[in-house]
């Protein structure tokens, strides 16, 4: 069977779409040359793996493997997650309408506020590189801030909302001071997405 070769997704908005919040230049360098070089290790890991010739070659790969496919399956989803801002005129970025999400955020956390203050302090205490997540318990069907570590993928919930807190992500504009970066990605966080992943997670759970 032909491997099937992994593809770096478009944006849903221009490289400056999402500033100030996030500059043009780390937008073009996280994506194409971040992003980029984990689909392109990944295509290399998963050729290698199809011409494994035994189980010593195969786990070998695995590292790659995951790194590498974890690193395009959450920079796939983290692009989808952000959306122009709202506060600036240009989009829907930072707006959390009236539906189940909401609910579920006051339900859970209190408020918006209160989640973004947990959220933060939880991110911001990564030790080196990893991800911050607001995720659904596919079990008890409520949200929970979870993080994993490089580029690990969130396996125990639903991702609804993940931030990447990789220094490329950030260290070109906030330069060390990953608080600054986490206030402010909240305004261009695309809710409509993080609803329909949320609704969509519910639904799953009831199956």
């Amino acid at each position: 069977m032909a491997n099937i070769l992994q593809t770096l997704p478009d944006l849903p908005y221009a490289y400056d779409g999402l500033e100030p919040f996030i500059s043009r230049q780390i937008m073009e360098l996280h994506h194409k040359k971040h992003h980029q070089t984990y689909v392109n290790a990944l295509n290399a890991a998963e050729a290698a793996y199809a011409k494994a010739s035994g189980p010593k070659e195969r786990i070998a790969l695995q590292a790659a493997l995951k790194f590498n496919g974890g690193g395009h399956i959450n920079h796939s989803l983290f692009w989808q997650n952000l959306a122009p801002a709202a506060s600036e005129g240009k989009g829907n970025g930072g707006t959390l309408k009236e539906g189940p999400l909401k609910q579920a955020i006051i339900s859970t956390f209190g408020s918006l506020d209160n989640l973004k203050k947990e959220f933060n302090a939880t991110t911001a205490a990564i030790q080196g590189s990893g991800w911050g997540w607001l995720g659904l318990n596919p079990k008890t069907k409520r949200l929970e801030i979870a993080t994993t570590a490089n580029q690990d993928p969130l396996l125990s919930l639903v991702p609804i909302i993940g931030v990447d807190i990789w220094e490329h992500a950030f260290y070109l504009q906030y330069l060390n001071v990953k608080v600054d970066y986490l206030n402010a990605i909240w305004s261009v966080i695309n809710f409509e997405e993080a609803e329909q992943r949320f609704t969509e997670g519910l639904s799953s759970a009831k199956l």
